[in-house]
């Protein structure tokens, strides 16, 4: 395989632009054999905002201790996420896109005043039994040093092996009974997409969500991530850590969502789970290095 085209950015993508391109791209077709082109993209020397990190910290529910939140790197990786996804060579319309899964490797805390060197690139494509799969890899480093990577894995419907596997469905879940209570606002998908700038409409409105299919907004991915990890941050390991993530049904909001979470060992298992307790929204594994 030749080596990964990586084009230098001199600022950030403006995310307002990105979003109007996705439209015009939400029309592309695979083709029979989809290829991800061998691309990444790199921005270099970025200075933490704090009044940025702080609206952060707010709305995912963390508290200043002087280091990053772990998942908080991802917000500066996103704008080049989806510039990657809206290349021309990209097979897939950005539009219709899940995410699926999110592992986070962290190989130290990350100081606030630290400036970061952010590169993501295309891993593999994969076809599965109803469509596509494929991840981005982001690589953060910070004067040389590789502090935080991540792997986001992401669905296209459509086009798939249809094989089915034959997999048992598990027998009915009991509903959990040691588990904390939080009530999520409909207003969390817009208060998410300002400091985060995804503001897909599928997050923001009733009206706007109805539009792509949806009976109301559903909360970020991303979010449910972040405000589990704040619930469980005194927890985290101090040295390095990856934190493992699931995404399953979607979260319509407003909502009433009960979090699990289970000692493993050094590590920790952790659920989000629909107001009767079973229904999973998400579930997730920390696991020390």
């Amino acid at each position: 395989m030749s080596a990964t085209e990586i084009r230098e950015l001199r600022n950030a993508p403006a995310m307002l632009p990105l979003f109007a391109k996705a439209v015009v791209r939400a029309g592309v077709k695979p083709g029979k054999n989809p290829e991800l082109p061998n691309k990444g993209v790199r921005l270099s020397d970025i200075m933490l905002d704090a009044k940025h990190l702080a609206t952060y910290r707010k709305v995912c529910g963390f508290k200043a201790d002087g280091y990053l939140p772990v998942t908080y790197p991802h917000l500066h990786a996103h704008p080049l996420f989806m510039s990657l996804l809206l290349d021309k060579d990209f097979p897939f319309a950005a539009m219709g896109l899940v995410h699926v899964r999110n592992r986070i490797t962290q190989y130290r805390r990350i100081q606030e005043r630290e400036q970061l060197d952010v590169e993501c690139r295309f891993g593999e494509l994969t076809r599965v039994a109803k469509g596509y799969e494929f991840s981005i890899l982001t690589h953060i480093s910070t004067g040389g040093e590789l502090v935080w990577e991540s792997e986001s894995t992401m669905f296209r419907r459509g086009g798939g092996t249809g094989e089915d596997k034959g997999s048992k469905k598990p027998g009915a879940a009991e509903p959990v009974t040691n588990a904390t209570e939080w009530k999520v606002p409909g207003s969390m998908g817009r208060q998410y997409g300002a400091v985060s700038g995804d503001r897909n409409p599928i997050h923001l409105y009733p009206l706007t969500a109805k539009l792509f299919g949806f009976k109301r907004q559903i909360v970020h991915g991303m979010w449910s991530k972040a405000r589990c990890l704040a619930e469980v941050n005194d927890q985290l390991p101090e040295n390095g850590f990856s934190v493992d993530v699931q995404f399953k049904l979607p979260m319509f909001i407003p909502a009433t969502v009960k979090f699990a979470q289970e000692k493993q060992g050094s590590g920790l298992d952790f659920r989000l789970l629909a107001a009767d307790g079973v229904k999973p929204h998400l579930s997730g594994e920390i696991r020390a290095l």
